[in-house]
């Protein structure tokens, strides 16, 4: 069983590497993304690819949902890029058949939260779109947690992770900038703290993108009804309605529930930044909302 599970995992790598490697040949041909879905991590960005995926004007990336060029593979040029997206051969024949010139996109939840992803975005891709979903900020510093210990990224407890992130970040947001090169694994896969402080980020993002460029979802509406959450998108994107995709949840990890102090120290914290975060988008957010429930 071993074995059979080796070689199917080494037959990937080898369909994959072949992929790419005519992808980068044939990237002058291939389309590039009027839009992209930036984060936040664990808020319900693969769920949005894949509802996202399903409507016949849009072309999702080739191999997988997220390339993360604009973040940890920038040194690897814009071709090998290009040839995660479908050829232009590929997009007309999509108009022929619906009438509409279909879209490309990815989905990398790190370039909401990379110090250089904005700016090299907006660069290489003048014009794109992104979309950003949010969600209770202390749920998705628990769901970020359980996430990145499933993977290998975290060897901490919850707490005792949250205890040492301003120590594991000290300075890296800031050597990330200064050199283009540079590679922080903690700033990756350690902000439980820091990803959820949203409007910090979206305020940075306003200045490269403007806010006509950015549309921001709440996750907590996308899962309850998400009928008029993926009209406002389709909205925003341009798209004609086609009829409504089938809704899943993805990416759901079953968790211990978290200790009440510990929820109410959170919130508490969050409590400033939230307070920020409604008065940029105009409106409370869901998680704060009376008679909306927290978990």
């Amino acid at each position: 069983m071993m074995q059979r599970l080796k070689r199917s995992a080494t037959a990937k790598r080898l369909a994959q590497t072949a992929t790419t490697s005519f992808g980068r040949v044939t990237s002058g041909a291939r389309m590039s993304p009027g839009f992209l879905v930036i984060g936040g991590q664990r808020c319900g960005t693969t769920s949005m690819y894949r509802t996202l995926s399903q409507h016949p004007a849009v072309l999702k990336a080739v191999l997988h949902k997220g390339v993360h060029y604009f973040d940890t593979s920038y040194g690897k040029g814009m071709g090998w890029y290009r040839s995660h997206f479908p050829l232009e051969a590929t997009a007309s024949r999509v108009e022929r058949r619906t009438g509409t010139r279909p879209l490309t996109f990815e989905s990398s939840p790190y370039y909401m939260f990379h110090p250089l992803a904005a700016e090299r975005i907006d660069r290489d891709l003048p014009g794109v779109k992104v979309i950003v979903l949010l969600r209770d900020p202390v749920e998705r510093a628990y769901s970020a947690h359980a996430h990145e210990l499933a993977r290998g990224f975290e060897t901490e407890d919850f707490e005792t992770a949250l205890a040492l992130e301003d120590e594991r970040l000290a300075g890296e947001a800031e050597r990330l900038a200064a050199d283009p090169s540079y590679y922080s694994h903690s700033h990756q896969h350690h902000g439980y703290l820091q990803r959820g402080r949203y409007v910090e980020h979206l305020e940075r993002l306003e200045s490269v993108f403007g806010r006509d460029r950015m549309h921001v979802v709440d996750s907590h509406a996308f899962f309850t009804d998400p009928e008029p959450v993926h009209d406002a998108v389709l909205r925003f994107l341009g798209l004609p309605h086609t009829g409504y995709p089938v809704f899943e949840r993805h990416n759901a990890r079953p968790r211990s529930p978290m200790p009440d102090e510990l929820r109410a120290r959170l919130e508490e914290h969050f409590a400033p930044h939230d307070e920020r975060l409604a008065a940029w988008l105009g409106h409370p957010v869901s998680w704060r909302a009376q008679g909306v429930p927290l978990a």
